[in-house]
């Protein structure tokens, strides 16, 4: 997206297609605040940057270019292992724009692939039984972007619940300028922040 009023025009148009803001937020990669702001129309009142966009789609359009990044995922994953000293016995990918990278580490490191899916409404949500299974199981949580870090936050609880343990989260870009959540661990390739500004 080019201009802001290009994207409130694209949020404007999936939110009147139904979608949620929870949900326009994953489409767009922006943090759900940001979705409600420019619903509201207060990006014409207000001059100061509310959030970052990301757009991925240069990489997403190829899956050579999806096998490339699920490497540097990878190998950001082996290096965590030998830091840290733990094993890994599954990956788990963040519905939807999780899934691609998850499913290409998995393969890269012949581990377990495990799908998630947040619910937009409810705290929590679901694992697809078409794929791994969580109970028991040293998990790494991967997803395209974290905003404020709330879908991690409940995938984690969720994988807790399961019976499983996530060891470790790997994220394509982060906007939270955390190093971890709820006690694991998280390492993203691109890190975001506003400098300045009102």
């Amino acid at each position: 997206m080019k201009s802001i009023e290009e994207l409130y025009k694209r949020a404007l148009e999936l939110k009147n297609k139904g979608m949620s803001d929870k949900e326009i937020s994953t489409e767009l990669h922006l943090s759900v605040n940001t979705v409600t702001w420019l619903l509201s129309k207060e990006f014409l009142k207000e001059g100061a940057v509310q959030d970052v966009k990301i757009g991925w789609r240069s990489l997403g359009v190829f899956g050579s270019r999806i096998i490339s990044i699920a490497e540097v995922m990878s190998d950001i994953i082996r290096e965590e292992m030998q830091r840290n000293s733990f094993e890994v016995d599954s990956i788990l990918g963040i519905a939807i724009n999780g899934i691609p990278y998850a499913t290409m580490v998995s393969y890269l490191m012949d581990k377990e692939l495990i799908v998630y899916r947040p619910h937009p409404a409810r705290k929590e949500g679901f694992f697809s039984s078409n794929f791994a299974g969580v109970e028991g199981k040293r998990i790494v949580i991967i997803d395209d972007v974290a905003s404020t870090g709330e879908t991690l936050k409940r995938t984690i609880t969720d994988v807790t619940k399961e019976g499983g343990k996530a060891v470790l989260c790997v994220i394509l870009a982060s906007k939270m300028g955390v190093d971890d959540l709820n006690g694991v661990p998280v390492r993203s390739l691109l890190r975001t922040r506003i400098i300045g500004g009102t």
